[in-house]
């Protein structure tokens, strides 16, 4: 019973974190302060949803709750992101501030949704593979750093011209976090082999 309790309260919990992305991504864009500005950059942003996803697969030890999980939270985050978008103030009559009507805020709940659905399960599963120690695990630990380094390029290519200064410093600097964190990763497991070797000369 208390094994069923924890496993209840633990899924809620990551369900709720999703219903959190969601929330941050539609509302701190409605606010003129620059920590909020940041914050609505990022969970705007598709690798942060990538990489909620990715990190619930990795907190899990079953896989079948790691797929599952990681791509109901995302569908929550999605339906909450849209319902609050559309609850936000109406301007002009019939239309919300971010010019969103009713049928295109149930258009995108069902379009993203299931998009969330199908994309969670994989990246879930993805996480939990990265829980395998060593080498065997580090190219899945690589996945998220990738996809930042990847979305963010992009942006700033395509985007950073016209986003503004204040914007394109926010990608540069994810940028910049991705490739570090990348690099941690490799050094974490390399200075793992070089403790393990000299164990095994201070035993011979």
């Amino acid at each position: 019973m208390n094994f069923l309790r924890t496993r209840t309260v633990s899924a809620l919990l990551i369900l709720g974190a999703g219903a959190l992305i969601g929330a941050l991504g539609a509302l701190s864009g409605k606010f003129d302060s620059p920590v909020l500005h940041v914050v609505n950059l990022v969970f705007s942003a598709g690798w942060s949803w990538a990489c909620f996803a990715f990190l619930v697969g990795y907190s899990r030890k079953s896989k079948m709750d790691s797929a599952w999980l990681a791509s109901s939270a995302l569908a929550v985050g999605v339906v909450v992101y849209y319902l609050l978008k559309w609850l936000s103030p109406v301007a002009p009559m019939g239309m919300t501030a971010d010019g969103m009507v009713g049928d295109g805020v149930s258009s995108g709940i069902l379009y993203w949704g299931i998009a969330a659905f199908l994309f969670g399960a994989p990246m879930g599963l993805l996480g939990n593979l990265a829980r395998i120690p060593g080498i065997g695990g580090l190219s899945f630990r690589l996945l998220v750093p990738l996809i930042v380094y990847v979305e963010t390029s992009a942006r700033l290519k395509m985007e950073a011209a016209t986003a503004g200064r204040f914007v394109e410093l926010t990608w540069s600097t994810i940028r910049v976090i991705a490739v570090l964190t990348a690099l941690a990763l490799v050094g974490q497991l390399a200075w793992a082999w070089v403790r393990s070797a000299r164990g095994r000369e201070g035993r011979a």
